[in-house]
């Protein structure tokens, strides 16, 4: 009777994002990105981000009036401002496609010159206080359904602030089961796959959109720092990481994240030039200027195969605070691994791949570094191609 190694795995999926206010305080007073669309998430938001979250009193031209936790009250005026419309009527009929939706319930008050606004299924998301205070509207957090997050996304054509919206409540960060998200928070879509990877057409489709647009709109928020926008050639796709996410969820310094890294990290492809051009100037001299000692046993592999590796490993490393590879005085050596592993290091050799490792000394002192590397072969490379 065969014998199996049973593995259990729990899958978490988060009902819930936790939205700062002031983050949204601060895409309210951003004109540079447009609101215009049919999703309506980008409005739903900002409702959210004025609900109390617990009673207090508010006075309106000499009126006082009670708010309850979810509720809010603001003037015909106040609410076009928010939503960025031309005319009030427009800013509320946005409010009844919300309330067709069963998202919110409103009524207007004062001769319909103040509406009052409740957002459904409040208490179901968020902590009620049951003392009566002013609620801040630039402070604190508050959670938005993901669920409902994803309906309103699929709902219309998305605008860039409902796009942005979308791209922040999918942020990921230091999750097992996606990869990448070590590295920093990264935009995964929940489409069941672990990766991050995501094509200009499945997230046209999501938004409601074109490629042209998904492209133009992307490379809008890179350029404003929202986001850091990674393509990778061919079919693969692209890679999204949020920017000042630490800063804003924990208060902490931002991380830079390296696309060197992220390919390494999600297993992309590294094209192999069979020479290394001497005469071009964007390859990394100071790489070539340093000394590598290659072992006759790694045969299979060609030196000027790895020192374009090497030359990809300086650029990451040297992202990460390991300016080693700058130094003229570095010498790499690699080798096969150690006898306990040579076993699994003919098997790796058998199947095309190749496992060794390397080590990064000063001059001829002991090593500084060490690192293990493995090169496998794609399919096109067993076939003929050039990638590994």
């Amino acid at each position: 009777m065969q014998s199996y190694q049973l593995e259990i795995k729990q899958i978490v999926d988060y009902p819930r994002c936790r939205i700062y206010r002031q983050f949204i305080q601060n895409l309210m007073a951003d004109r540079s990105i447009r609101t215009g669309g049919g999703s309506d998430l980008f409005y739903y938001t900002v409702l959210c981000n004025y609900a109390n979250f617990r009673t207090s009193y508010l006075r309106i031209d000499g009126i006082g009036y009670t708010v309850y936790p979810g509720e809010w009250i603001c003037t015909v005026k106040e609410l076009s401002t928010w939503f960025r419309t031309r005319f009030q009527c427009q800013a509320v009929s946005i409010l009844d496609e919300l309330q067709k939706r069963h998202l919110i319930s409103y009524l207007f008050l004062d001769r319909g010159k103040v509406i009052k606004y409740k957002i459904r299924d409040w208490k179901k998301h968020n902590t009620v206080l049951d003392y009566n205070c002013p609620c801040q509207k630039d402070m604190g957090f508050f959670f938005m359904p993901t669920v409902v997050a994803t309906e309103l996304v699929s709902a219309g054509r998305c605008s860039e602030m409902d796009i942005l919206l979308d791209l922040w409540m999918s942020a990921v960060y230091n999750d097992s089961q996606v990869q990448g998200s070590e590295i920093g928070p990264v935009v995964y879509l929940r489409n069941g796959t672990d990766s991050p990877l995501a094509t200009y057409s499945e997230m046209a489709v999501r938004w409601g959109i074109s490629k042209a647009t998904t492209g133009r709109v992307l490379k809008k928020l890179a350029d404003m720092d929202y986001i850091s926008l990674m393509s990778f050639p061919g079919r693969t796709g692209s890679v999204i990481y949020l920017h000042s996410y630490f800063s804003t969820m924990f208060q902490i310094s931002d991380v830079l994240v390296d696309k060197e890294e992220v390919a390494m990290v999600l297993k992309i492809n590294i094209t192999l030039p069979d020479e290394i051009d001497e005469t071009d100037p964007q390859a990394d001299s100071a790489v070539k200027e340093h000394e590598i000692c290659v072992s006759e046993e790694l045969s299979s592999v060609s030196k000027s195969n790895i020192e374009a590796v090497i030359t990809k490993m300086a650029q990451i490393l040297d992202a990460q605070g390991i300016s080693c590879f700058r130094c003229p005085k570095s010498i790499y050596k690699l080798y096969p691994l150690s006898d306990a592993c040579r076993e699994d290091y003919i098997s790796h050799i058998q199947k095309g791949a190749v496992r060794f490792g390397m080590a990064v000394s000063c001059g001829e002192d002991k090593p500084v570094y060490t690192f293990e590397l493995t090169l496998s072969p794609t399919e096109k490379d067993r076939e003929g191609g050039n990638r590994a």
